[in-house]
């Protein structure tokens, strides 16, 4: 039995938020959320709600023990970027370039399969 969440849209840059995603793939859901409640990232508590919010999903089903889910597939894609029109960055030779704030979309799948 699996179960998914999907958090889109998250002000987190895509790059930053992989770096944490690698701390805590095919890990005990318990373990990973360990890990995420010390890291000092701030994709950290984004993917923490993404993935709290997958294991209330696996609890609406009865059949499934919580306790023994597992993260089968975690992934972080890149969203559309926010353009600042009004505020800009300094380049070489008097130009400029707008500031471009990334967003993230979040997939995580866990399971309670013993084989991922």
């Amino acid at each position: 039995m699996e179960a998914h969440s999907i958090s889109r849209f998250t002000r987190v840059t895509p790059r930053k938020a992989r770096q944490v995603v690698e701390l805590i793939r095919k890990k005990p859901v318990a373990e990973a959320l360990n890990i995420l409640a010390f890291t000092k990232k701030r994709a950290a508590g984004e993917l923490a709600k993404v993935l709290k919010s997958a294991v209330s999903n696996a609890g609406q089903n009865t059949r499934v023990d919580i306790d023994k889910l597992m993260i089968k597939s975690i992934q972080v894609d890149g969203g559309p970027m926010m353009r600042n029109t009004r505020r800009f960055i300094p380049r070489a030779m008097g130009r400029a370039s707008a500031i471009h704030h990334r967003t993230s979309h979040i997939k995580v799948v866990v399971s309670d399969e013993t084989k991922n």
